[in-house]
């Protein structure tokens, strides 16, 4: 399998060429903590002005478009969770992108709504979605983007923390560290992997403005 390459740059042979966001499909899952990543990719595909669409070939909405003069697609998985890797791995076969040109958007229970890690390879921690990704195919060596969306306290509360709704200040913290993190957007495409981690990492989250203090009376 072959990189296509454009341009005389040689960075570019890294580009990120396939971005998935990792969700669970359904009116009832659309707002809950799990899914994420669909709201990432729903944001670049704006950012990208291209729409979504449903593919039965790769079990997944997909949208495609064009940057630079390479194919550039956006993929958001309809089989749940514990099988969203046979949609990635179907259509990144199909089209010969390498695992190193994916980057896969998902929930992060061990990082704090409102901060973001970006980390190739690895562990899959439990996430069930990383957990068939890794499955099928066959490698862990494709990027991820972590959203925090932060931790119950209680292990046997995980499944019902990533299935509810987060609360009203997590999700305007989770949707502030979307809008930051989609500024590496330029990296990501340039296959600048370096350059994307230091703008993902270096995004805190705003901390809440204080009261001026009042200036004591002459």
């Amino acid at each position: 399998m072959g990189h296509f390459v454009f341009g005389t740059t040689p960075h570019n042979l890294n580009m990120i060429k396939l971005f998935v966001g990792l969700g669970n499909p359904g009116p009832e899952y659309e707002a809950t903590r799990h899914n994420a990543g669909f709201w990432w990719v729903d944001e670049l595909a704006r950012e990208l002005k291209t729409h979504f669409v449903m593919d039965k070939s790769y079990y997944a909405m997909v949208a495609r478009t064009t940057v630079n003069g390479q194919t550039v697609w956006l993929l958001k998985p309809q089989t749940f969770m514990n099988l969203c890797g046979k949609s990635v791995a179907s259509l990144a076969r199909f089209f010969k992108i390498q695992p190193q040109e994916i980057l896969v958007v998902h929930d992060e229970l061990d990082i704090v709504p409102g901060e973001a890690k970006l980390k190739l390879g690895g562990s899959h921690a439990g996430h069930n979605g990383l957990r068939d990704i890794h499955a099928q195919l066959g490698t862990d060596a494709y990027w991820r983007l972590r959203l925090g969306v932060g931790h119950p306290g209680v292990k046997s509360e995980v499944v019902d923390w990533v299935l509810r709704k987060p609360s009203l200040d997590h999700r305007i913290a989770i949707d502030q560290c979307v809008e930051r993190s989609l500024k590496a957007l330029p990296n990501f495409l340039a296959g600048e992997m370096d350059k994307a981690t230091m703008v993902v990492h270096t995004s805190k989250p705003p901390r809440p403005k204080l009261p001026k203090p009042i200036p004591p009376a002459d």
